[in-house]
């Protein structure tokens, strides 16, 4: 059976091997994981497809192939007519075909396999501690990033005697200074990728603009107050933010769009399904808001908050990352005041949030204290003319400024 890398993600065509679970000559079990690898998206585990035993390795940790590529080959324990060739983590099929230019790796892995997350094992590596030699506090034996932490920190700490040794050996001597490096693979390498791709591919324009935010915090806090005869609901800005966008999108379709050069065709796409741009510490990655046109304030705050949870414990699944239409960035909390964002190519749009703070602004002839945001769109200019980017803009600030009238819009 000829394992392969599948198409685990939308728009996938190539992944990194980041970890194999098995060695040559290894017996593993249906659906055992047999490989790591990372995607432009997300991390993810490659599984055995049935029962067997692992003949050859074609590729090494740190290999880009494409989809399609044979990764490794098994020997099925049950008899069979013919060769096998199947995709990782989907059930066998009977078409035949050979593995071009494999080549043939031995690897000094365990032949027992711990409880671990891609993530937990990922942390391990980085900080070179071998995973099996990790003691697991989870469920089961299960190891978790804590107990890594832990690993390390007892690991750090010297012996008294050592110590007191290393105390009586050391002189005074001058410390040459050593540069640093961190590698460049896995999510990074692949954010870098992606980026770049991006901003090569179409012309960037952004538009800066401002926006009033005071009555979308009344109204806000009006909400989490309640009545005596309504509780009180909880609803973020960022949820206001996205409903606003889906309406300005309603009327500005062109912004809710994609571009097929080699068709020579602009999708206009039907549903309105909003990229999270969320920082974790493996990197950027944007989990997506689906079918927000048919979700209530309250939905879209609950969701987005599950989903940004997931993306910062790492437990996003390929459908959380799939379908987006438009992303947006929320920088405000962390302090920014203005970016010129790249966009989440393929799509035509990005808006970007930031930091509100009360400001002097001129009303009906007198200066008021109001609480202000600036705001920036990127977008596609193959696709968007600029006047076509300021009516949206506008539009959307409208919305926020005038809260209530977005709500007339959802009844």
């Amino acid at each position: 059976m000829d394992v392969k890398l599948h198409d685990i993600g939308e728009g996938m065509h190539e992944a990194e091997i980041l970890y194999y679970f098995v060695k040559k000559g290894d017996f593993v079990k249906n659906d055992a994981p047999l490989i790591e690898v990372q995607t432009d998206k997300m991390t993810a585990e490659l599984t055995a497809p049935a029962e067997g035993v692992i003949e050859d390795i074609h590729y090494a940790v740190g290999d880009v192939i494409e989809v399609g590529t044979t990764i490794l080959t098994m020997r099925s324990e049950q008899k069979q007519s013919s060769k096998q060739q199947v995709l990782a983590g989907q059930a066998p099929s009977t078409e035949t075909s050979q593995s071009s230019g494999p080549r043939n790796f031995n690897w000094d892995l365990p032949s027992t396999r711990v409880k671990a997350s891609p993530h937990t094992r990922r942390v391990a590596r980085e900080q070179g501690i071998k995973i099996e030699e990790v003691q697991g506090t989870g469920k089961g034996g299960r190891i978790l990033d804590e107990d890594v932490f832990a690993f390390m920190e007892a690991k750090s700490q010297p012996s008294p005697v050592k110590e007191e040794e290393e105390v009586k050996k050391q002189q005074p001597v001058e410390r040459e200074r050593q540069q640093q490096t961190i590698p460049f693979k896995g999510r990074r390498k692949q954010i870098a990728k992606k980026m770049t791709q991006s901003l090569y591919t179409a012309p960037h324009v952004t538009h800066f603009d401002e926006v009033d935010m005071t009555e979308v915090l009344k109204l806000k806090d009006q909400l989490k107050k309640g009545t005596d005869r309504r509780p009180g609901i909880q609803v973020s800005v960022a949820a206001f933010f996205i409903k606003a966008l889906q309406l300005s999108l309603k009327e500005f379709p062109i912004f809710n769009s994609k571009l097929d050069e080699e068709k020579g065709e602009i999708l206009l796409e039907s549903s309105y399904n909003i990229g999270l741009a969320t920082g974790t510490d493996e990197g950027l990655i944007v989990p997506v808001l689906k079918n927000v046109e048919n979700l209530s304030l309250v939905e879209i705050h609950k969701q987005m908050k599950d989903l940004t949870k997931k993306a910062v414990d790492n437990k996003l699944s390929g459908q959380d990352l799939r379908g987006g239409t438009f992303t947006i960035s929320n920088v405000g909390p962390m302090g920014s005041t203005g970016a010129t964002p790249i966009l989440n190519y393929p799509e035509t749009g990005l808006m970007a949030f930031h930091k509100t703070k009360k400001m002097p602004v001129v009303i009906d002839e007198e200066i008021v204290i109001r609480q202000m945001m600036n705001v920036t769109l990127t977008f596609d200019h193959r696709v968007a003319d600029g006047s076509q980017s300021v009516a949206f803009t506008n539009r959307f600030i409208d919305y926020i400024e005038n809260p209530y009238g977005m709500l007339v819009e959802l009844i």
